[in-house]
């Protein structure tokens, strides 16, 4: 008889080794037996708690979503003008936890993967619709009439450096990314700081 509340630590230890085996395989090219044993189990258990090697990785990427999700609630939180809101998302969007190798591996394949299942492209349009509300919010203030054109730019900008970095071709840092969305932010406001 298994003990209690061991499913909910198996299931996030499958979730872990699933960003990391996707990570270090730079694809989906990974099986839930690697997953099993990166996580300590057998590829039966896998199999029981999230059936498919795909619902595993939305399982995983639901999890990168909740993670980004508080992240970005958290800074919004502390930010008092509509400028810090603004940083509040980018700085969100490039915290250590999500600008890492092993998670920019796992938004690039989920990219992919949002073309061929339609519970990925769900989750995908999800997280793009949030990030663009958020972005349009904190960018009204700053630019009335251009908000929804500027806040496509910068959520495309940041996809975009996720896709670069996980392809090598981007900046490595966190910071320098940050940096850049936010520059590109300064040139669309025009440099107004009015918030």
């Amino acid at each position: 008889m298994p003990k209690l509340g061991m499913e909910p630590l198996r299931r996030a230890a499958l979730v872990e080794a699933t960003i990391d085996c996707i990570g270090q395989a730079g694809s989906l090219d990974v099986t839930v037996g690697q997953i099993a044993a990166r996580a300590g189990m057998s590829p039966a258990l896998a199999h029981h708690y999230f059936g498919a090697k795909d619902q595993i990785f939305l399982a995983a990427m639901r999890h990168i979503l909740t993670l980004y999700g508080a992240a970005v609630r958290d800074a919004l939180a502390q930010a008092q003008t509509a400028r810090a809101r603004l940083e509040a998302i980018v700085q969100a969007s490039f915290d250590d936890g999500q600008f890492r190798r092993p998670v920019v591996s796992a938004w690039l394949n989920f990219y992919v993967q949002a073309h061929q299942s339609p519970e990925a492209q769900r989750l995908l349009d999800v997280y793009q619709r949030r990030l663009r509300s958020n972005l349009v919010h904190a960018l009204r203030p700053l630019m009335p009439a251009g908000a929804p054109e500027a806040a496509d730019t910068l959520a495309a900008l940041i996809d975009g450096h996720y896709i670069r970095a996980a392809l090598g071709r981007g900046p490595e840092q966190p910071g320098a990314a940050r940096d850049r969305v936010l520059r590109v932010a300064d040139l669309l406001i025009g440099g107004r700081d009015a918030g």
